[in-house]
């Protein structure tokens, strides 16, 4: 792998993500992130690392990879992941994803009163989520288990918060929150070539020298390589699979010439092309000697798919 001429590490891959977000050492950022997320609604002071591979039980033996998991000084949970892909089933993921810090909290022998602490699932989203509930203005949204009929917060422990970080596209000038500077950082950091006035708050000082690629040691930097090229050929993937399955898609559509078959056409299109282009991709990033849970990671594919089509 060619060495990259950027000066900062991009915070969409997964070794910037977690670097900056995942470790004790910079826990000060994850910290100032939450709480620019959550405006005043809640402060979190403290957070302290949980695995972040939780197994399921002895019958699937299923695991979740969070990219980060942690709980705050009250109990409080927070799994933190970035999604660079659109996958069909994601907020089935999310839902989870969720159950692993519920279950954990049932202590082992003990009696209990099924009291929990607030969980939050956090997803960053490189991507339109197109999701009819969301109001498609909105960058963040917050989502609860609630009565249907009264709109009211039937249970307020489970939340789950979605970030279309794909959305935002304020300029440096334009950043008037902290909540502003961190998504700003999140999509736009490995194109800074030198750190901009609107970022010079103390908080950030931290981010920039944690994500200078300079200071990385030879063993981080393939490890930031091989997390960049992983990132870089799925999005190339999903981009070219987006336009081949929309054009399938319409050509189908205007050979019917009935708009569902349109439409159809276009969302079956869209789906496998973007299926096919993974598995093309997780070919060429296992022969390339990425690690397998990586390529699961970025492809959004299971460990039999991607064997099956080896």
């Amino acid at each position: 792998m060619q060495h990259t001429e950027e000066r900062y590490i991009s915070l969409l891959t997964d070794f910037g993500f977690k670097r900056i977000f995942g470790t004790v050492l910079n826990k000060d950022l994850l910290i100032c992130f939450l709480n620019s997320l959550f405006a005043g609604k809640q402060i979190v002071k403290d957070v302290m690392y949980l695995n972040s591979e939780n197994v399921g039980d002895v019958y699937t033996d299923r695991k979740a990879i969070f990219d980060v998991y942690c709980e705050a000084e009250n109990g409080e949970k927070f799994i933190v992941e970035m999604q660079n892909a659109y996958q069909t089933y994601f907020k089935d993921r999310s839902l989870f994803y969720s159950t692993f810090p519920i279950r954990e909290q049932a202590p082992k022998g003990k009696e209990w009163d099924f009291k929990l602490n607030h969980i939050y699932t956090i997803a960053l989203l490189n991507f339109d989520m197109n999701e009819a509930a969301f109001n498609k203005d909105e960058l963040s949204h917050h989502v609860q288990l609630c009565d249907t009929a009264t709109h009211r917060v039937f249970y307020d422990k489970l939340e789950f918060i979605y970030v279309e970080i794909a959305k935002f596209n304020k300029t440096l000038d334009e950043l008037n929150t902290i909540y502003d500077k961190w998504l700003f950082a999140l999509k736009n950091l490995y194109k800074l070539e030198e750190r901009p006035k609107a970022l010079r708050d103390k908080v950030f000082d931290r981010l920039f020298e944690e994500a200078e690629i300079a200071k990385l040691s030879p063993q981080e930097l393939r490890e930031y390589e091989a997390s960049q090229f992983a990132y870089r050929d799925i999005k190339n993937s999903i981009d070219t699979a987006k336009r081949e399955g929309k054009a399938e898609g319409i050509a189908e559509g205007r050979a019917k010439g009935i708009v569902e078959g349109r439409a159809k056409g276009i969302a079956e299109g869209r789906a496998e092309g973007i299926n096919m282009a993974n598995l093309a991709t997780a070919q060429r990033m296992l022969s390339d000697g990425v690690d397998i849970e990586l390529v699961m990671r970025y492809t959004g594919l299971t460990k039999e798919q991607i064997e099956t089509a080896e």
